[in-house]
């Protein structure tokens, strides 16, 4: 009999850890190769863990509910076939050896007790560490002291899960020293607290959702990470209304797929991100890394409110039909929570379409680590300015606005700024009498 580790898998760059929400095996049932064993959920989707043997289910490392890091065992699988191997090393009774181990004790027992002292969310000098920041600190064993000595490179200097992982990376590459315990000193300064709120007998309390603390922690820390700035456009897209007006029929009955306007827009927005590779990157503490392939992000609402976005792989590579295929495939399968994590993951730049609640325009948070993301507001009749040889004159025109939102940290605004205008370039001179 063998025993295989079941590991909690890797799900995008930007995903650390997941929540158990179910276990659907117990301790003692028999597991079939990629038969599902436990249910997770990130900030992004709910997804399934299976096996990659077939045996039976003798250890569960975790609870439901438990928070858990991408990598960690998560349970423990006895095969057939093949024995355990002793994993414990042959003792020897060198001096030398037993000495070593006796100083690598010590040196443990001192970092435990670092690591047991908790990190304050604010130290003595004023500066402020996110929770995921602070419970990396006390896992690696890294001291409130320490932790000051480290260069932020967030909003007002503070330190970001980046900055820490860099740390404790060229640390762990200097020689090992004794982590010396020191006296923790009562923090002076009292942790802000939230305004209390008054609830009466006729209020209802309502806790929030899983994916709904979630979305609101991932939102917070953008917005905390990234220095966000906005752009707004105006396009006229009569000419695209019009032909959309007079293809979708045929569309319909030649692709089996409805045409409507977000994959249009998303298509231009593709080859628009193409024309300016620098939107299309992400930041990396002080690297900047440009992604080479270009994978559209398309926000979803979901029947419970929350809010799922699902990727376009390779967008710049898809045709009209490709994309429209694209886009109606996801957004149904993100209603129907039928996602797979390897679909919501890998993302380089986001489309949220404000206009489909019948919003203008508004002012999207970007969907970390990348560095952009575009709103696009509801299409109106208005009256406009048409400009003719023969003078000007006041007609009825179909536009919309457009909502750039981008880290001023890397993209200026020239270049958030041409990106939109020439997206409307691109999308006013609609051929009508274009082919799809």
């Amino acid at each position: 009999m063998a025993r295989f580790e079941l590991k909690l898998p890797k799900m995008g760059e930007s995903v650390a850890e997941a929540t158990i929400t179910s276990w659907l095996k117990e301790v003692g049932d028999t597991i079939e190769l990629d038969e599902a064993v436990v249910e997770i959920a990130t900030d992004k989707v709910d997804s399934e863990v299976p096996s990659e043997v077939e045996g039976t289910l003798v250890e569960i490392l975790f609870d439901k509910d438990s928070v858990v890091n991408v990598g960690d065992t998560i349970a423990v699988i006895e095969t057939e076939g093949g024995s355990v191997e002793d994993s414990t090393p042959e003792v020897k009774t060198e001096v030398a050896p037993v000495v070593a181990v006796t100083e690598a004790a010590k040196t443990v027992e001192v970092a435990k007790e670092t690591v047991a002292t908790p990190i304050s969310k604010t130290s003595e000098s004023g500066k402020f560490y996110s929770p995921l920041v602070r419970n990396i600190a006390q896992t690696e064993g890294v001291s409130m002291e320490e932790l000051e000595t480290i260069a932020g490179s967030g909003k007002d200097g503070r330190v970001t899960k980046e900055d820490i992982l860099s740390y404790l990376e060229n640390r762990s590459a200097a020689p090992v020293k004794t982590v010396a315990k020191t006296e923790v000193k009562p923090e002076k300064k009292e942790a802000v607290k939230a305004s209390p709120v008054s609830v009466n007998g006729e209020d209802e309390v309502i806790e929030m959702s899983r994916m709904g603390k979630l979305i609101a922690k991932h939102m917070v820390d953008s917005v905390q990470t990234s220095a966000h700035v906005q752009s707004f456009i105006e396009i006229d897209v009569t000419n695209i209304v019009k032909w959309r007006g007079k293809v979708k029929d045929a569309f319909l009955k030649r692709e089996g797929e409805k045409l409507t306007f977000t994959p249009i827009l998303m298509h231009a927005v593709a080859a628009t991100i193409k024309k300016y590779p620098l939107i299309n990157i992400a930041l990396n503490g002080d690297t900047i890394i440009k992604k080479k392939n270009i994978n559209l992000g398309m926000a979803a609402a979901l029947p419970d409110g929350n809010l799922i976005v699902p990727v376009i792989k390779n967008a710049d590579q898809l045709n009209l039909v490709g994309m429209t295929k694209a886009v109606n495939d996801l957004a149904g399968r993100a209603r129907d929570n039928k996602l797979k994590p390897d679909e919501i993951q890998g993302g380089t730049y986001t489309v949220t379409n404000v206009g489909s609640f019948g919003s203008v325009m508004g002012t999207p948070i970007i969907n970390q680590p990348q560095v952009a993301i575009l709103a696009l507001g509801a299409i109106r009749k208005v009256p406009a300015v048409i400009e003719t040889p023969d003078g000007d004159f006041i007609g009825i025109r179909q536009k919309m606005f457009v909502s750039h939102s981008y880290d001023h940290r890397v993209v200026n605004g020239a270049l958030g700024g041409m990106f939109i205008k020439t997206l409307k370039e691109t999308l006013e001179a609609w051929d009508m009498n274009q082919d799809f």
